[in-house]
């Protein structure tokens, strides 16, 4: 709670060390709403579309990750 009330914005970052991946899913839903909102010709279609969009960013990150971490295991673990 102190960390909370020391926080001067701009010159001290927020304590979220512990939590900072969960801070992906509103950058992939922000960032597919921008897009989506560029590329749908009817509003009505944004939600919808923007949704998949994030679910298959956040997918992809998976994916990358789990394929660094393979190569990781291959290369540290049994190669080392």
């Amino acid at each position: 709670m102190n960390a909370l009330l020391a926080y001067i914005p701009l010159v001290t970052p927020l304590p979220v060390w512990d939590y900072w991946a969960w801070l992906l899913i509103p950058l992939c839903a922000a960032v597919s709403v921008v897009y989506k909102t560029i590329k749908c010709r009817y509003v009505s279609q944004i939600p919808k579309e923007a949704l998949q969009i994030t679910i298959w960013i956040l997918l992809s990150m998976a994916g990358v990750a789990a394929g660094i971490q393979v190569v990781y295991f291959l290369l540290v673990e049994w190669g080392g």
